[in-house]
């Protein structure tokens, strides 16, 4: 049933074979087995892919629901057996309103599973995610996504941080030009070349380097180092955070590895998706 969905959503068997990390040849003679199976043709195949068939589109409500429940049934003994547990990573700040009303929903909605977090910097954007170190992490983008699932929570608006005291700050909006001469914070050697030049605007820069949130903020205050933050989080009066009118937003995001099939990632996943929607 697996196969089945991955060829009906795909529409095309190399890529279906691609995303279950097989080879196409056992995945097709899987496809006719199961059509064989039901008496029926499940997709029409021609030149340019395929499509499925009345037959086949029964079918798929049914093998979703159907693995959805089987999921559900591997959760609950996992529960009963006490070893339902999974690791979120969290990057930078664990305030933010949409990490609250997952968790509310999660332990609403899966009482029997235990949820271990680790508060990471900002030198890693996938949390230990490719160390093993978690399950799955809530994080920002971009970064090197090599091997690892994303999934889009909410896009956030940035803004730089400046000093109450800075000229610019009474400004409503600025470009990214203006700060060409300001001194940037830095993250440390290693850190994902993509993740860092989307904070640093894609150029070198010169300034402190940095490994989370409150360094970033003692850089500004102390060195007037220019730090951008995504807008909507509260800071001291001692900063101002002015929008940045040519800088991409910041998206939330959720990251697990792709070969994982885990259904404690499957179920987190969902619940982040619909608790970061409101």
């Amino acid at each position: 049933m697996r196969y089945f969905v991955a060829v009906a959503e795909e529409l095309h068997f190399g890529r279906a074979a691609t995303r279950l990390h097989m080879s196409q040849p056992p995945l097709s003679r899987a496809i006719k087995q199961l059509e064989a199976e039901v008496g029926a043709l499940l997709f029409a195949r021609s030149t340019t892919g395929v499509t499925l068939t009345p037959v086949g589109t029964v079918l798929l409500d049914e093998a979703r629901a159907l693995l959805d429940h089987a999921d559900r049934v591997r959760l609950r003994v996992s529960a009963a057996a006490g070893v339902a547990t999974i690791t979120v990573g969290i990057l930078g700040d664990g305030t933010d309103p949409g990490v609250a009303r997952l968790a509310a929903a999660y332990r609403r909605n899966h009482p029997g599973v235990e949820i271990r977090v680790r508060d990471t910097d900002l030198t890693d954007p996938t949390c230990g995610l490719r160390a093993g170190l978690v399950d799955v992490a809530l994080t920002r983008a971009p970064f090197d996504e090599t091997a690892l699932r994303v999934r889009a929570l909410r896009s956030d608006p940035v803004g730089v941080v400046l000093r109450a005291d800075d000229p610019l700050a009474r400004r409503e909006g600025l470009r990214l030009a203006e700060l060409r001469d300001r001194r940037w914070f830095q993250f440390p050697q290693g850190t994902d070349p993509v993740w860092q030049s989307y904070w640093n605007d894609g150029r070198p820069r010169e300034g402190p380097v940095v490994r989370a949130v409150q360094e970033c903020l003692q850089a500004v205050l102390w060195n007037g180092t220019v730090g951008l933050a995504p807008l909507g989080h509260d800071l001291p009066v001692e900063f101002t955070v002015v929008p940045l009118i040519d800088m991409a937003p910041s998206r939330v995001v959720a990251v697990w590895n792709e070969r994982d099939t885990n259904p404690l990632i499957r179920s987190f996943i969902e619940e982040a998706t619909a608790a970061y929607r409101h």
